[in-house]
């Protein structure tokens, strides 16, 4: 039995520069550049993209999911990568494509050391841990005042006195790019660590990772209201966070365990609950626990266009700052009850919530 399987007329595979085909049940990318045929493993090294639905560019065919490059006519990756995806013979005879089922060269994988964030998840030894997370946005060389940070650093510094380590992170602080939408692609395409994070070492939001998955027991974010929402920063934020959550879905892999999750929420005009709902939706989604009352807000209401008041009525009044330390007291309780109890989960069922298995 021979291995060459033939695919049909050449001509009818001449219309598309990349397409997926069949040979023998192997699935390839096929190539139509310069009047001749070539064709290359049809799932990328990376995180198996569907290279058969790549494009090219100049001489490589481009992986749809991460731009993974390889050479159109060897598989080769671009000068200084050191890897390589099979290359299959064709040939025409007759008019009619063949292509060859096993491969003419071997896959040369990436070596390079694990990232960071891949490590196991291990919770050392040592008191509970806050992490504060600032999502107030504001021109850097010129500061002001937040009333939501103001509040934020209450609460951290209450953390300590229970005996608790705390760091706050000012997102602001922080230069990362915006969500790059691979999960539109495939859920697959979304990977952990953030194909972000594992290409572009100048990305910061590293930082948020490590201290959310691996580093904090709690975490207290807070953000002023803009137009009836969080902060734009942290929506940028959370859409980045999409990874954490979609590693359940294609992988049955819990990231956030055993971990509680607290809100502060302040504005000069109102919509809290609207605010708070979303983002207890979504820290929820991601796996995070709540303590009783999981947030604490302030809000003058629609009409309060003064905000020299506003800031100054966060400042002076002290039941804000108490309840801003009562929720760390909460938080960091819930955290102890956690680490003293059962053995963080590492999977959930979440109703049928697969890729590629869709509810019936």
């Amino acid at each position: 039995m021979t291995d060459w399987k033939d695919l049909g007329p050449a001509e009818s595979f001449k219309s598309k520069e990349v397409q997926a085909v069949d040979v023998g049940g192997v699935p390839v990318a096929l190539i139509w550049k310069d009047g001749a045929f070539s064709a290359l493993a049809g799932h990328c090294l990376h995180a198996g993209g569907p290279l058969g639905q790549g494009r090219l560019s100049g001489d490589y065919l481009v992986c749809p999911w991460h731009a993974w490059h390889y050479h159109c006519k060897t598989g080769e990756g671009r000068p200084g990568y050191n890897i390589a995806i099979p290359r299959y013979e064709t040939k025409i005879e007759s008019g009619r494509l063949w292509v060859k089922s096993s491969p003419a060269t071997e896959a040369k994988r990436p070596a390079h050391p694990s990232h960071p964030l891949t490590r196991p998840i291990e919770r050392a030894p040592g008191p509970p841990r806050v992490v504060g997370i600032s999502t107030t946005v504001m021109n850097r060389h010129n500061p002001r005042y937040s009333t939501s940070e103001d509040l934020l650093q209450v609460s951290l510094d209450h953390a300590g006195t229970l005996g608790a380590e705390s760091r706050l992170i000012k997102l602001n602080d922080l230069k990362f790019r915006s969500c790059e939408g691979y999960y539109s692609k495939s859920a697959q395409a979304c990977t952990w660590p953030c194909t972000i994070t594992q290409f572009d070492a100048t990305d910061e939001l590293d930082r948020v990772y490590e201290a959310l998955i691996y580093w904090a027991d709690v975490a207290i974010i807070s953000t002023p209201i803009r137009w009836g929402s969080a902060s734009s920063l942290y929506f940028k934020m959370i859409e980045r966070m999409n990874c954490i959550q979609n590693q359940l879905t294609t992988h049955d892999r819990l990231l956030i365990r055993n971990k509680v999750a607290a809100f502060i929420i302040t504005g000069g005009q109102d919509n809290v609950q609207a605010v708070a709902g979303q983002m207890m939706m979504f820290f929820g989604e991601l796996g995070f626990l709540f303590p009783q009352f999981p947030f604490i807000a302030h809000s003058r209401g629609w009409s309060a266009e003064d905000m020299e008041n506003n800031v100054a009525y966060v400042q002076e009044t002290q039941h804000l700052r108490n309840g801003a330390r009562e929720l760390a007291s909460r938080s960091v309780d819930m955290a102890r009850t956690l680490l003293a109890g059962h053995a963080a989960p590492e999977s959930a069922e979440r109703g049928g919530r697969k890729a590629g298995h869709p509810e019936g």
